[in-house]
């Protein structure tokens, strides 16, 4: 017989705490384990003691991008998975800018809505799943 699996941990980064709370909110009542940041240096430091699966980030944030944030938390997590959202025009050239590092992140445009997100986090070829 095998074991129950472990539901997916998911770190939800915004510096808008009703986004933040709100998507990870969702995320649970889908069967993620998701946890929700204001600060990204708390979730930086939450990776390194419990791996996320996903971080999903805002890009604009203080103290720390979005792009920042996944770059830091895939140098200790190496298998976690990132989406960003953003809803400044100005994220293009931050992409832009990670892409030539060699970091691909997938961008969903902010406000993000719920279904959406759901469907993205769905639709991903490594199929996370609560």
């Amino acid at each position: 017989m095998s074991e129950p699996r472990k539901p997916h941990r998911v770190f939800v980064v915004d510096d808008e705490r009703v986004i933040a709370s709100t998507l990870a909110m969702i995320l649970c009542q889908q069967g993620f384990d998701a946890t929700a940041f204001t600060m990204p240096l708390e979730a930086l430091q939450a990776a390194h003691a419990s791996p996320p699966d996903l971080l999903i980030s805002d890009v604009v944030m203080p103290h720390l991008s979005g792009i920042d944030l996944a770059m830091l938390v895939q140098q200790c997590c190496p298998d976690c998975r990132v989406l960003l959202f953003s809803g400044q025009a100005a994220t293009a050239n931050l992409l832009e800018d990670a892409r030539v590092g060699g970091h691909h992140y997938e961008l969903l445009a902010k406000p993000v809505h719920p279904q959406d997100l759901l469907s993205k986090i769905r639709s991903l070829s490594w199929g996370i799943h609560p």
